[in-house]
């Protein structure tokens, strides 16, 4: 610890924990589990994953974005403990994927791909949190809003409305520019007004707040207390074959949300040398094998957290471990302080988050960039909320990967013409997929004509490719076309 710095990381540290304490207990009630796995989740990511990442910056915890995964998760595999073993199962892969030095394909995923899963997270998110923000009583599912017959909480709709007020408010920059408020986090500010809502609502309006929902955190008065609350994996779900794609699919988003958000967090406070991708995989496989054993959610570095961290002049791990530590201190003695936040102030937070994620903004710019970006784009979003996390991101990355072998095909040769003489210009390495695009060129060069090709830039012709161009070389002097520069031998 270097005590020059401590100055600026302890009021980061605070900062962070401020920012970070909302969005744990927000994440757990948004997966189904109780507010203090989101704490234990927080504390893990803080101070386990945070001794070993290579980082100074980078604050890992809950990430709203594996939210629907976890509740998709539990509900397949029939309980929280076998998606524990699940969780287990991830850490071990990202471990196994930082040792064998994977973080480096992370550049192989397109961006709008990466920007199409982000935007279908935040829809899922919303999709969630409507029901919630509503205080809709029953299944709590969106489609029951369409049912009829169903009772809404005037409180929590007063008190979720509210909550995305201030959230919108204090995102203004005339709010930021004024002393004092700028540093305060505009999540913690909607939590607290709900806080106080019920507090002081209980004591004026019984009748108005009865029907709105809080959370509970168990109260602990001894260690043996503590751990009689951690939930352990259950081993014997090691014979369900879910499990195991659950465990892929969990390493495979939670190590790229990591690294993306390694590298947005790189473009705001470059570190010299950059921290190893490697390295942070292997420290998000220890944070999540242990989430997996003791009862926690799956944890990533958040980029929210972290450029919160740098944006209040944090320099190193301590204001990190410190936001850890205050976590694990309020789970354990303030618990009856935080069982006074509703759940509409939390559900408002989640959902103003999903419309960071999810902005119309975010469509307008991916359609301004044409159709081989939008449309793979558009493909994860739907492929992710009808098919699953995992395929949806297969889907879109196979739709870019078509979309830029047919740009590849295209632009790969170009026929120009003047009068009679026809120039074939060959831009890179020729194979057999190139041969439909290649005959059709030259299906349009007529009888007596003189054909130029230019191929400079070629290194290698396919096999396929040369006996293409021979055929059209020998027909040539029968139809009276002159060649020039042809790039293979004609008999």
């Amino acid at each position: 610890m270097n005590l020059k710095t401590v100055r600026q990381d302890l009021p980061a540290g605070l900062v962070v924990f401020l920012v970070a304490l909302p969005l744990c207990l927000g994440i757990a009630q948004a997966s189904g589990l109780p507010p203090f796995v989101g704490l234990l989740t927080g504390v893990i990511g803080g101070l386990v994953v945070t001794s070993f990442s290579p980082s100074r910056f980078a604050v890992s915890g809950p990430a709203a974005g594996l939210v629907t995964i976890v509740v998709a998760s539990v509900e397949t595999l029939g309980s929280f403990s076998a998606f524990l073993l699940a969780l287990m199962l991830a850490g071990i892969f990202q471990l196994l994927l930082g040792i064998a030095r994977a973080g480096r394909f992370i550049a192989l995923v397109p961006g709008s791909v990466i920007k199409g899963m982000l935007a279908a997270i935040g829809i899922l998110l919303i999709v969630q949190q409507i029901p919630v923000a509503l205080g809709i009583s029953g299944d709590g599912s969106l489609g029951t809003i369409f049912s009829g017959g169903l009772r809404f909480s005037a409180a929590s709709v007063t008190v979720a409305a509210a909550c995305l007020l201030i959230l919108w408010l204090w995102s203004l920059p005339a709010v930021k520019r004024i002393r004092g408020l700028g540093w305060i986090p505009g999540p913690l500010i909607a939590v607290l007004a709900g806080g106080l809502t019920t507090f002081y609502g209980e004591r004026w309006q019984p009748d108005f707040t009865a029907g709105l929902a809080r959370i509970v955190l168990p109260a602990f008065d001894s260690l043996p207390a503590l751990a009689a609350e951690l939930q352990g994996p259950e081993w014997q779900a090691w014979r369900n074959p879910s499990v195991y794609l659950v465990a892929i699919t969990l390493a495979l988003v939670a190590s790229l949300e990591t690294l993306l958000s390694q590298q947005a967090l790189n473009k705001l406070r470059p570190q010299h040398p950059h921290p190893s991708p490697n390295r942070e995989m292997v420290a998000q496989g220890i944070g999540n094998t242990l989430a997996g054993l003791i009862g926690a959610l799956p944890i990533t570095a958040v980029i929210v957290r972290s450029s919160v961290n740098v944006s209040v002049g944090a320099q190193s791990k301590v204001s990190i471990l410190l936001h850890g530590i205050l976590l694990l201190l309020c789970g354990l003695w303030f618990s009856a302080l935080l069982n006074v936040i509703p759940l509409a102030s939390l559900a408002a937070v989640l959902l103003y988050t999903g419309y960071k994620l999810a902005t119309p903004r975010l469509f307008i710019e991916q359609a301004r960039l044409g159709a081989q970006q939008f449309v793979p784009f558009l493909v994860t979003i739907v492929g992710i909320i009808t098919c699953g996390m995992l395929a949806g991101i297969a889907l879109g990355i196979a739709t870019q990967i078509l979309y830029s072998l047919y740009k590849s095909h295209r632009n790969a040769m170009h026929l120009t013409h003047c009068e009679d003489h026809y120039v074939l210009r060959l831009r890179q390495n020729l194979t057999f997929m190139h041969n439909p695009r290649l005959q059709h060129l030259l299906d349009n060069i007529p009888e007596n004509s003189v054909v130029v090709v230019e191929h400079d830039n070629v290194d290698y012709l396919d096999a396929d490719v040369k006996a293409v161009l021979k055929e059209f070389g020998e027909k040539a002097p029968a139809r009276g076309i002159r060649l020039n520069q042809w790039p293979v031998t004609v008999n």
